[in-house]
């Protein structure tokens, strides 16, 4: 039985070659929820949703991100009404005192959907619709997360890391915004002063997601602040992750990135943008899988292999590595 921390797409992309070294009915998978957010009364878990779609075998998988060949009639009618009405587009952050009402998941996150800044298809409207229901009928985001993969035919565990709000805000010197907003709405083109994960500090990680924590964990090469991060800033899952087993895949090549806003949100929060700075992020991690072109030397194990996934057979030769790194805890 294995875990993995799914948050972005670094993780999801190791799922093809987990699925082909241990299977399917042996992996669970504990997804980010801080990048959710509620748009025209919608919740949207887009950590979540790309684990859905890519065990369902729907996932856009050119832009890691909805439905394959889905339609977006709503979303651009939704446009047309806004220009009709002479209305701004962008993203529509509700006043502070909305924010905090109606349903609790969705706090510190609701967003207008006038001109939604985020490209929402049909199919995956009709999924966020559907989890919003569920949820507004009494139903946990574990027991809908579980019910939508039924739907999906999901084989592996999918769950989220909390039932509480966690929302990650971006602090700038212009004020606080949420992380979707930062990175679909502004492309990530802000200053950042630092990264708060609103709610954390009463939020809990679920008894599922502790009970996933009992057997060993992979990090997948996923952004360290936001998408590992909220999950880190729950209570007790740290000590959790210290108590097992754990192998990370770094999402750099020593000081180079391979995708998002991971260095300039590291740098932001005081982190050195660097393979180094996300060993020193991940002191309970036993061993890590590097990039072969990264010399940087950890004072943990270290497995080499090209680190770049873009097929399933890289999602294979990096897994293959990560399960190497395990062996050597």
């Amino acid at each position: 039985m294995l875990t993995l921390l799914a948050g972005g797409t670094g993780t999801p992309k190791l799922l093809a070659g987990a699925k082909a070294r241990v299977g399917s009915a042996t992996l669970t998978v504990v997804g980010n929820t801080g990048d959710d957010i509620e748009i025209g009364g919608l919740l949207v878990c887009p950590d979540l949703d790309t684990v859905l779609f890519h065990e369902g075998g729907v996932l856009d998988t050119d832009r890691w991100w909805g439905i394959d060949g889905d339609t977006h009639e709503t979303n651009s009618e939704l446009h047309r009404l806004a220009d009709a009405a002479g209305l701004d587009g962008g993203p529509r952050y509700l006043p502070d005192d909305q924010q905090t009402a109606g349903r609790e998941l969705a706090r510190w996150r609701r967003f207008s959907a006038v001109a939604e800044f985020l490209t929402i298809g049909d199919r995956d409207r009709a999924v966020h619709i559907t989890r919003t229901s569920l949820i507004d009928e009494g139903r946990s985001l574990t027991e809908t997360t579980a019910i939508l993969a039924d739907a999906f035919d999901v084989d592996l565990t999918l769950l989220p890391m909390s039932d509480d709000p966690v929302a990650s805000l971006i602090h700038t010197p212009d004020g606080i915004m949420h992380f979707q907003e930062y990175w679909v709405g502004h492309r990530g083109d802000v200053a950042v002063d630092d990264v708060e994960f609103r709610g954390a500090d009463d939020a809990e990680p679920s008894d599922e997601v502790l009970d996933a924590f009992d057997d060993p964990v992979v990090i997948g090469p996923s952004n360290p602040v936001t998408s590992i991060g909220p999950m880190l800033a729950l209570d007790g899952v740290e000590a959790a992750l210290d108590a097992t087993d754990v192998v990370a895949v770094s999402p750099f090549v020593e000081y180079q990135v391979f995708s998002g806003p991971a260095a300039d949100l590291m740098a932001a929060t005081g982190r050195e943008p660097s393979t180094q700075g996300v060993a020193d992020a991940y002191p309970f991690v036993d061993a890590f899988v590097l990039d072969r072109d990264d010399s940087t030397d950890l004072d943990r194990p270290v497995v080499r292999t090209d680190t770049e996934i873009n097929t399933a057979a890289d999602s294979e030769r990096v897994f293959g590595a990560v399960m190497e790194a395990l062996n050597r805890v």
